[in-house]
């Protein structure tokens, strides 16, 4: 049963993929004025973690976000924009893991550093996208808070962000592999407060 549910997964995501063209130009390799992350993963022992990262922002509905408002719990932090393809083939990946976490321990948290709040609700919408996202495109508030310890250099970034506002891991670029990133929050939500 498990078996199933996975290839169904797999097959839900690449039909979703090959409907969008910019996730389809991507996957096909074909990177046309397009620079991404390498894909690579940074995780930080606990010992070594710097101090926990305060941050503040506003979603495109116009609601107040805070560092506050996820104080004891994992969160996983994606920067984006829609028309970032990378982002695109990751977005059912993310949706699905938050679907998996929601209270369960993790909650997640986009940071459009590009668009506007309408560009992205579109892309929310159409990607199915239902955890919040920062609107970030004017001030770069998010970025900067997070500039000081393992900063999100490429679009998409995804960090996760321990119990106690410390940056855990950050995948620099797509993430590849959905497991990988589910195995580290597993493993920050498994650590002692």
């Amino acid at each position: 049963m498990k078996c199933a549910a996975v290839a169904l997964l797999a097959v839900t995501v690449l039909a979703g993929c090959s409907a969008d063209p910019l996730a389809q130009q991507y996957s096909e390799g074909t990177n046309q004025n397009y620079i991404s992350g390498d894909g690579s993963l940074t995780t930080i022992a606990p010992e070594d973690r710097a101090d926990p990262v305060s941050f503040t922002g506003e979603t495109g509905e116009g609601t107040e976000v805070s560092s506050d408002d996820y104080s004891g719990e994992v969160l996983v932090v994606n920067f984006w924009y829609a028309a970032c393809p990378p982002c695109r083939v990751e977005a059912p990946d993310l949706e699905a893991l938050h679907s998996d976490f929601e209270g369960n321990g993790a909650s997640f948290l986009g940071v459009n550093v590009r668009d506007q709040a309408d560009t992205a609700k579109t892309f929310e919408a159409e990607t199915g996208i239902s955890y919040p996202s920062v609107i970030d495109a004017n001030d770069g508030n998010l970025m900067l808070a997070f500039a000081g310890t393992v900063a999100p250099n490429a679009v998409p970034t995804t960090l996760v962000i321990d119990k106690q506002g410390r940056v855990a891991a950050r995948f620099l670029g797509l993430i590849d592999s959905p497991t990988a990133l589910k195995t580290i929050i597993d493993e920050t939500i498994a650590e002692a407060d």
